[in-house]
């Protein structure tokens, strides 16, 4: 059967076109995607702002358009931090519901983990044991851990790289005391939540998903994507740690330059180094493996466990 999956997230909306049965990898049949920073789209208070709301529903609704034409049975739409924290969000829900007939479903944080752990699962085996899974997205970070399909810990945390961009680094290049205080509201809020996760059992495999990653470990030497995506690739902390303060000292568009990192991204480069260097260091990883399924593909894959067999 072929699906479409729409995922409005901080910073990218994307659907995805997959060819997909039960008991079977999804194979990626389409894609389309905008940056529309939703998050960057907020009002003092937090709402999503008119602009914001305008450009969400005009996307949608080529993207239904889009889906249609593709030949898609169904598309599974879901939203992630941006809509779920604005005060607003049901509202704009409501008008993405009436204006695009598309069921635009709010994901809590914990589903976000437990999806996306989901993935990791399926595309590593059960030979991976014991798993934790890192994921940071424009709002918010991810985590995961366990030995099933089904994780023992899933949280998420409020350290998306978009949004500690935000509201912590003011300036281009990044200011050193900036840098430093958000140094350690990362990890002051990372150790919040890292005990339980610690007390879950040590991982037998350690598991980065997200653009984040991806880019960060693309700088630091993995193969690039056209290589495909069973080309295995990780980041290493010796790496990041080389890297770190090379990134901090770079402008923007410096960073632009770096191979992985797309224009729209450059300027969170910084805060989700930071965050994935606390990562590491929290949680005692000399590196973390890339997976190249994260939540999108965990959306597909739960909803194909669903259908009854053939």
């Amino acid at each position: 059967m072929r699906l479409g999956v729409l995922d409005v997230g901080s910073n990218t909306v994307h659907l995805l076109v997959v060819d997909a049965h039960r008991g079977a990898a999804p194979l990626p049949a389409y894609s389309h995607k905008t940056e529309l920073r939703l998050a960057e789209h907020l009002e003092k208070d937090g709402r999503i702002a008119q602009s914001g709301a305008d450009e969400l529903v005009s996307f949608i609704s080529e993207a239904a358009e889009l889906a249609a034409d593709k030949g898609c049975e169904s598309v599974m739409a879901f939203a992630t931090s941006a809509l779920r924290e604005a005060p607003n969000g049901e509202k704009v829900l409501d008008r993405v519901r009436e204006q695009t007939e598309v069921d635009l479903q709010v994901l809590t944080g914990q589903d976000e983990a437990r999806l996306t752990f989901l993935a990791v699962r399926r595309w590593f085996g059960w030979s991976s044991g014991r798993l934790a899974v890192f994921d940071i997205g424009g709002g918010s970070l991810e985590i995961a851990a366990g030995s099933d399909e089904e994780p023992t810990v899933a949280v998420s945390v409020p350290l998306g790289a978009g949004r500690l961009t935000r509201e912590s680094l003011t300036q281009d290049p990044p200011d050193k005391d900036e840098v430093k205080a958000l140094r350690r509201r990362i990890r002051i809020e990372m150790a919040a939540v890292a005990g339980d996760v610690l007390r879950a059992g040590k991982p037998q495999r350690a598991v980065a998903t997200s653009k984040t990653f991806r880019s960060l470990a693309r700088i630091t030497g993995a193969a690039p994507s056209d290589d495909g995506p069973y080309v295995p690739r990780s980041l290493s902390r010796d790496s990041l740690t080389e890297w770190l303060p090379k990134l901090i000292a770079m402008s923007e568009t410096d960073r632009a330059a770096l191979p992985g990192v797309s224009a729209g991204r450059a300027s969170q480069l910084v805060a989700g180094a930071l965050v994935a260097d606390a990562v590491m260091d929290l949680f005692d990883l000399t590196s973390l493996e890339i997976c190249p399924w994260a939540l999108r593909e965990g959306v597909i894959l739960s909803r194909l466990d669903q259908l009854q067999p053939r």
